[in-house]
């Protein structure tokens, strides 16, 4: 089931993980940096992006810096939340339990597995097929460079129509404007 949700716009940044001089999650740094996010006026926040050190974390760390962020903001502005892996049961797995904690969104690049081992269209589309049947959220597709996967504009467009869930693109690519424009 689809569920109409009203568009969401305007500046989501990407909220960096805080460490104290440690190496450790710094907890109550990171809600000061959502409180002057959020009191800048973002109209919304990313966690655990790929800017957010979200590949330094263990699963561990990462339920506990999105369960502080999202029990800090408590709805004061939508929550995206990055639940990128590689595989998609994992990544199922991740972005339910990150709606299950009030994720307004969910953010996840395409599997990707290291320098040189891509995936094709009809592996990427089943990836996002499986995930957006585990949750009922909107997914961003990040179209980033880091994963190095291609997404034609017309893939892109065929996700959108056919599979329920994904409703936004973070265009990252070079030539991102001749890729949106087409």
């Amino acid at each position: 089931m689809v569920v109409a949700v009203a568009p969401y716009r305007g500046v989501f940044p990407v909220a960096p993980t805080v460490f104290d001089a440690d190496g450790k999650l710094d907890l109550a740094g990171q809600r000061r940096c959502i409180d002057f996010i959020i009191d800048s006026g973002a109209h919304g926040i990313c966690i655990l992006a790929n800017w957010s050190e979200q590949f330094t974390l263990d699963d561990s760390e990462r339920n506990l810096v999105m369960e502080t962020v999202l029990d800090h903001v408590a709805g004061r502005v939508p929550v995206i939340v990055t639940t990128t892996h590689m595989g998609s049961h994992i990544c199922a797995e991740r972005s339910r339990r990150a709606q299950a904690a009030g994720a307004a969104m969910l953010m996840i690049m395409p599997p990707y597995h290291g320098a040189t081992l891509r995936v094709g269209e009809a592996q990427i589309y089943d990836f996002f097929r499986i995930v957006s049947e585990a949750v009922s959220i909107p997914i961003i597709v990040q179209d980033a460079p880091m994963a190095g996967t291609a997404m034609s504009p017309a893939f892109l467009v065929k996700m959108a129509r056919e599979i329920p869930h994904v409703t936004y693109f973070k265009i990252e690519v070079p030539q991102a404007a001749a890729k949106l424009r087409e």
